[in-house]
């Protein structure tokens, strides 16, 4: 009798992610995810889950150093969906965070219509302090 992994169905997934990213409080990659899942899921689950829950606004992507991509939890105030707060990469530990309540400024000619703002801020965490 041979022994066969069980997977979790993709809904399971995402809540277990979305759980991850409550506890966490940092941005994490496919790769974080899949090894912290520890084998419960395959690679193909955990993107697709991604995904799901990006397309419904419950996590962002942020686009990191050396185009790496990670996910993080998207805080809800106000009714109003943002995600064009600051994130922060630690040059020692390498965590990404979402700083909250933070927003870059800028100044575009009229003509030109944002639609995303994505700023990334390198320097060393509070915890690497």
């Amino acid at each position: 009798m041979e022994n066969k992994v069980v997977r979790k169905r993709s809904s399971a997934v995402r809540n277990q992610i979305l759980e991850i990213l409550s506890e966490r409080k940092e941005a994490l990659s496919p790769k974080d995810f899949q090894d912290i899942l520890k084998g419960s899921c395959d690679r193909v689950t955990v993107y697709r889950a991604l995904d799901r829950l990006h397309e419904e606004g419950k996590i962002h992507k942020i686009t990191g150093v050396e185009n790496a991509i990670q996910y993080a939890l998207c805080n809800h105030c106000m009714d109003k969906h943002k995600h064009d707060h600051i994130h922060f990469n630690c040059v020692k530990c390498q965590k990404v965070s979402c700083i909250e309540n933070s927003e870059p400024t800028l100044n575009l000619p009229k003509e030109y219509q944002v639609q995303e703002i994505q700023c990334m801020v390198t320097g060393i965490c509070p915890d690497c302090k």
